[in-house]
This record gives structure tokens, C-alpha cells and sequence, in this order.
């Protein structure tokens, strides 16, 4: 494998963690005060598991943070945009956006932004007996990942009516927020304050399914299906699946593939169609693409749930592009960006 294909093949979060290890703990812990929650838990997961990191990949991370601090100076330029750049060539794109927003408008940690900081049994815990109305206002407010792993905490009749609700949630009545103002005060004896409106809404909700297991997404849907069908067609129109990359161009794809590890797009096409698998490797040189195939038909029976969790996994990263503008979802003749 040549230099270029050694360095693509380390995705944003272990070239975080082997900058992270290369680092001082004092200088890595300061790194970490810095970023949310979901970021401390999957650069410390990335962290326990390097073994075997070569000394040439420690090189390549670590000369692509010189050369970044190198090429920039803080002197007349607009500091927020260096640290950005900075972040995004050390860390790579997925894992930077992230960090970049904790560290320019971290505010302290308070009311609904602690809730970021709980495992999401707790968060569970915390509202399981309140009103699913209060429920579905705190999904909408944590990030669409976190939102879907509180979610499996509860009953399966009170997923459907929550994501239901969040669905159709317009607007949050006064009296809401101020028992959710209660509980989180009983919680954390901090006040409850909003930075941005409940985001809510069918496209939020979708959102979540996409982060559910198949079984949970298939009895949510079904539920809600039960109560209202045309709500439940339309939140299903707005899913984004992994058979929906057939929609993105051949640029997009690359971009995409750009940013995804050669591990998890391996146990993702295991359960993929003909179709897709196409697409792929036609995006790919045509060395990598043969090298894939061979380790498609190498690798043996892979469990469906991690085909699943790697699909969702490259399905994130391609929302996340999406929402930057880098690719478009509706394919090369669709016109809209999301």
C-alpha cells in the first residue's frame, strides 16, 4: 500500500487519536474539555482501541497538523476561520464540524445542554413517567443520533407516540417549557434556557428512524401507520436509506467515499444490493475497486446488525455532507440541496 492509500484509509477520528496519543495527557486533556460528548466518546473509544499504528501513520497525522498550522497565520486573518481550517485538515471533515462549533459558541453547560453530556439511559430515566409531549421537546432539541438511542429506552407504544408527536410538533407551548424548566431544575437546580427553537417536525423525525436498528424503525413505522398513514408515508418519504445513494452523482459518491473508513464501507456492501455496490465501485480506481471485490468475496457471514450500523454509519456521514453543501441527495439532476 503506497503513503496516499495508508493515510486514506485512517479516518478523522483515529487520525484524532493517534494526534491524541501523541500528545501529553495534560495536552490531550485540554483538547478534550473542549468537545461534546458524543466526540469524547467515540475519539476515547478510537483511543483504547490503536494497536499496531506504524510510526509513518503518526507522521502523516502529525505533519498534516504542521503543515496546516504552517500555511496559516493568526496575525490579520479572522481567528474562528483559522481554528476551523486548522481543525478540519488535522482531524478531517466529519470529525472537526463538530468540534469547531463546541469550541467557537460553547455556552456552559446547562438545562437541556447537560443532557448531552448523559448516557441516554439516563436521559430516559430522567423523563420516563412525564408526558410524552414533554418527551418528544427534548428529542428535538439533542442531535438525531442521541435523540434515537434515548428513544429505544422506552416502550414500544410510547416510541411511536413520541416520534408521532415529534412529527407534528409546531411551535412549543409556554406551559411545556416551563414543566420541562421543573424537571430539569429538580435535576441539575439550574434554569432552563433556549439557544434555537425546537427544530421538530416530520424531517426531524425521519431523522431519528435513520438511526434506529431496521426492527425498531419497522414497528415504529407500522404504528404510526395505524394512527395516521399519511403521516407515516410521508415521514417514510423523507428516510434517507442506503439504497438512496443511488440518487447522488458520481462526485458526490467520491466525496463521499473520501470520508468513509475502508472497514465500514466493506461491512456495508456486504448487505448492499448489485446496484449500489455498482455504483461504488465505479467511483473508485480501478485497483481499489478490484481489491474490494476481492475482500467481498473473502470476508465471511457478517451479522445483519452490523451491516446495518455500518450503513447508517456512511448514511450520517453523507446527511452531514449534505447539510455543508458538499454533495447533493437528489442526484446529479436534482436541484435541491439539504
Amino acid at each position: 500500500m503506497s503513503e496516499t492509500e495508508q493515510q486514506q484509509s485512517v479516518d478523522g477520528v483515529e487520525r484524532a487519536a493517534i494526534f491524541m496519543m501523541s500528545l501529553g495527557e495534560k495536552e490531550a486533556a485540554a483538547i478534550l474539555r473542549h468537545m461534546e460528548p458524543k466526540e469524547v466518546q467515540r475519539v476515547g473509544a478510537a483511543m483504547a482501541a490503536l494497536t499496531h499504528v506504524t510510526h509513518e501513520q503518526i507522521d502523516n497525522v502529525l505533519d498534516e497538523f504542521v503543515q496546516a498550522v504552517q500555511t496559516e497565520t493568526a496575525l490579520g486573518l479572522d481567528s474562528e476561520e483559522y481554528v476551523r481550517n486548522t481543525l478540519v485538515e488535522a482531524f478531517g471533515v466529519e470529525k472537526a464540524v463538530s468540534l469547531v462549533d463546541r469550541i467557537l459558541t460553547r455556552p456552559n453547560s446547562k438545562g437541556i445542554e447537560s443532557l448531552k453530556w448523559l448516557d441516554p439511559r439516563a436521559i430516559a430515566e430522567i423523563f420516563r413517567f412525564e408526558h410524552p409531549q414533554i418527551v418528544s421537546i427534548v428529542l428535538s432539541y439533542l442531535e438525531n443520533d442521541q435523540a434515537a438511542e434515548v428513544l429505544k429506552h422506552f416502550s414500544e407504544e410510547r416510541q411511536a407516540d413520541i416520534l408521532m408527536r415529534i412529527a407534528t410538533l409546531d411551535g412549543v407551548q409556554p406551559s411545556a417549557l416551563q414543566e420541562l424548566d421543573e424537571i430539569l431544575e429538580r435535576q441539575y437546580a439550574g434554569s432552563f434556557s433556549l439557544t434555537s427553537p425546537a427544530s421538530g417536525g416530520k424531517e426531524t423525525a425521519a431523522n431519528i428512524l435513520n438511526y434506529l436498528d431496521a426492527d425498531t424503525e419497522q414497528k415504529i413505522t407500522e404504528a404510526i401507520q395505524k394512527y395516521d398513514a399519511m403521516l407515516a408515508e410521508d415521514i417514510q418519504g423523507l428516510m434517507f436509506v442506503f439504497s438512496n445513494l443511488l440518487d447522488i452523482d458520481d462526485r458526490g459518491i467520491q466525496t463521499l467515499l473520501r470520508e468513509v473508513a475502508s472497514d465500514t464501507l466493506l461491512v456495508a456492501l456486504k448487505g448492499a444490493d448489485a446496484e449500489v455496490k455498482e455504483k461504488i465501485f465505479k467511483n473508485m480506481s480501478q485497483r481499489a475497486a478490484d481489491m474490494l471485490r476481492d475482500d467481498l468475496e473473502a470476508k465471511g457471514p457478517v451479522r445483519l446488525s452490523e451491516v446495518e450500523e455500518a450503513q447508517k454509519e456512511i448514511l450520517a456521514v453523507a446527511k452531514r455532507l449534505a447539510d455543508d453543501g458538499e454533495i447533493a441527495l437528489g442526484g446529479s439532476g436534482g436541484d435541491e440541496f439539504v
